[in-house]
């Protein structure tokens, strides 16, 4: 009896002490792979032990385009996840699938959670955000162009390793320095269409597309061939011919080639201080994207990489009101400097870099706070952001046509003027397929 009546007191103990409503599952698909995976599942376990209500599941799907992909055939089959991780050229696609996704602002509204876009880095908010000013997509991991330089291969040519290049002639004249000193590889770069073409156009406040680059609508085409563009690639292509300048491929091909210590200098992402802190066996500094100091308005801002997240359609009320926290609580000052800190990528808000600003750390990583710089100014409606359909296939062919020039085979006109064309054939190819979507 005693034995029965202990055994009546537990279940009444275990009825009592239940939760009075099961706790919901936000499901996340990301394509952080290696550190960035287990970043990305921290952020996660942080979040789920900070409350009782509601548990990230955060699962890796493959690359961007493999996640995006199963996303929308999710979605088509009813079992779309409640957060996607996107990368920034995906953004017209999302923007285009408005039945599939749920505006972050509108979200964030609903669930009656604080929410101020102007507490976000200008220059990555409004990337993603509408023309009537409504924020499609949570600002996650951005980064943007630096410069990086190798400070030992600089003292060895003569080269001052404190006072880097800051304008496109004097990294012609570093370069040949470091020529003359016997470097093979001077300088180099990754991502040729976003470090040469796209961070080019907005840091010297000069159009890329019409309709403010996109952000205004699926008809914009691309401008990237006026006589400002043809003059850099072509000053680019001389510095080929002279072995000043060697093109060591497609993608972030080249960040190796820096890393490694064969190539002096590369522009490219910022989040690449992380493989250099890592494994580079040499002194490296960071340092602004170059610029030509006759053009009006330069430097302005660099534009973003990286990925955001969205909200998918066809959720519970209850769902979306988890996803409002955890954003809520992704963009708090001491969890987006944590974040920053950790990774490389750009911190999250004004307040997240303020608060890194005071810790010292910027002191202490020299460098780290140049990519920040170049994205807190000011936007102009040049300079806010890229925002196209069909944009890898543009990117591709920017390659492609780069490619043409960097080995004599086209003028820096003909390549930019059949870039242009080719890609404006993409971007009306894009309006057709999407117009009429509501």
């Amino acid at each position: 009896m005693k034995l029965k009546s202990l055994a009546l007191s537990a279940a009444i103990v275990a009825v009592t002490a239940a939760p009075a409503h099961a706790q919901v599952e936000i499901q996340w698909w990301h394509s952080m792979g290696g550190a960035l995976g287990e970043w990305v599942n921290d952020l996660a376990k942080d979040f789920n032990s900070s409350q009782t209500a509601y548990r990230i599941v955060p699962t890796f799907k493959g690359s961007y385009d493999e996640s995006m992909t199963a996303a929308i055939a999710a979605f088509r089959a009813g079992n779309a996840p409640h957060i996607l991780q996107v990368f920034e050229v995906g953004t017209a696609t999302m923007m285009a699938s408005r039945n599939a996704i749920v505006p972050v602002g509108e979200v964030m509204k609903k669930a009656g959670v604080t929410f101020d876009p102007d507490a976000y880095v200008p220059a990555v908010a409004g990337y993603y955000t509408a023309p009537n000013g409504q924020m499609l997509s949570f600002p996650f991991n951005s980064s943007t162009t630096v410069f990086h330089y190798n400070k030992d291969a600089f003292k060895a040519a003569g080269l001052d390793p404190n006072a880097p290049p800051k304008t496109w002639p004097e990294v012609a004249l570093a370069a040949a320095k470091l020529k003359a000193s016997g470097h093979k590889c001077p300088f180099t770069t990754s991502w040729v269409s976003w470090t040469q073409l796209e961070s080019f156009s907005a840091w010297h406040n000069t159009e890329f597309a019409t309709m403010g680059n996109g952000m205004r609508g699926m008809n914009a085409r691309l401008t990237f061939n006026s006589p400002l563009h043809v003059r850099h690639i072509e000053n680019l292509g001389n510095m080929a011919k002279q072995g000043l300048f060697v093109y060591k491929g497609r993608g972030n091909a080249a960040d190796a080639t820096f890393v490694s210590g064969e190539c002096a200098m590369t522009t490219g992402s910022s989040a690449l201080y992380g493989n250099i802190k890592r494994n580079a066996k040499f002194e490296s500094g960071i340092s602004t994207l170059p610029y030509y100091p006759d053009v009006p308005g330069a430097p302005q801002n660099t534009v973003i990489g990286g990925a955001s997240l969205w909200v998918m359609a066809g959720k519970k009320d209850e769902d979306y009101k988890g996803v409002a926290q955890f954003f809520a609580h992704l963009s708090k000052p001491e969890e987006a400097a944590k974040s920053h800190q950790r990774t490389g990528y750009l911190p999250l808000t004004k307040a997240s870099y303020e608060l890194t600003e005071k810790s010292g750390f910027y002191k202490q990583n020299p460098g780290t706070d140049v990519s920040v710089e170049q994205m807190i100014r000011k936007t102009t409606d040049k300079s806010r952001g890229i925002r196209l359909g069909n944009f890898v296939q543009i990117r591709t062919i920017n390659d492609e046509e780069l490619e043409q020039v960097w080995s004599g085979r086209k003028t820096a006109k003909q390549a930019l003027d059949d870039a242009v064309r080719r890609g404006n054939e993409q971007l009306e190819r894009f309006q057709r397929a999407n117009s009429g979507r509501s």
